[in-house]
């Protein structure tokens, strides 16, 4: 079945534009962050996704990262990563950015022919800068502004920005068009799998250092997220 009728895929968006505007009517909390209207309703979400990190996906990450080879690991996230090029180059596009958006794509050419089908980062060696762009910061360089902070589902911190916008991700990741759906379950449990697995240094740093994990993980992306809208520019609001 073709991935622009799978089912799944539709329901992802459906619930996306849902949970968006729902977020929009939640009444906020008085006494939160101003970035954070809607924290208890984000707490109770993050603890739900910490359950299920913590009961299946950060085990089964650990079992990966401890047992499988280095160089198997760097291979696989090398591949995903390549795939990843051909959706930063469109946003490069898009953002009026042509010379990222052509590097990118000469990343993909060495990497998919050079580098064996991605599994060598072969554009690195050769001085093409990684990049990692998404629709979410498309639209900000468009001018929509972030919103409050968002505790997605699975998917974890976002904003309501970068919510409405993470079904056109979705819709453009080329591992959703995989034909056989056996194949394309399998890369997606695999890639799910490397990424959260080079997230386990992070979550024991979290777990041993934060006094409250929500908080740290809440400021840190947001943080994180206007970096790499503004290219990792400083912050012009910023007058120390």
């Amino acid at each position: 079945m073709s991935y622009l009728f799978n089912p799944l895929k539709w329901c992802c968006v459906v619930f996306f534009m849902v949970f968006a505007s729902g977020c929009a009517t939640v009444m906020p909390d008085a006494a939160s962050d101003p970035r954070d209207p809607f924290e208890g309703y984000n707490r109770t979400m993050y603890s739900f996704n910490q359950v299920l990190d913590k009961g299946l996906i950060r085990p089964v990450a650990t079992v990966y990262s401890d047992y499988m080879p280095n160089f198997i690991q760097k291979a696989i996230g090398n591949f995903f990563s390549n795939i990843g090029d051909i959706w930063t180059a469109a946003n490069n596009l898009l953002q009026g950015k042509p010379r990222e958006s052509a590097s990118d794509l000469a990343r993909v050419l060495l990497n998919t022919t050079f580098g064996i089908a991605g599994l060598i980062d072969v554009g690195s060696h050769m001085g093409l800068d990684k990049h990692d762009e998404d629709f979410g910061q498309t639209l900000a360089v468009w001018g929509v502004k972030s919103g409050p902070y968002v505790v997605l589902p699975i998917f974890g911190s976002s904003t309501l920005r970068d919510s409405i916008a993470k079904p056109v991700d979705l819709n453009a990741d080329p591992v959703g068009y995989i034909d056989s759906v056996r194949a394309r379950n399998t890369a997606i449990g695999v890639r799910l799998i490397d990424d959260r697995a080079a997230l386990l240094p992070t979550s024991r740093m979290i777990d041993s250092a934060a006094l409250d994990p929500y908080l740290f993980v809440r400021d840190a992306y947001l943080q994180r997220r206007a970096s790499r809208i503004r290219d990792g520019a400083p912050d012009p609001d910023n007058k120390d």
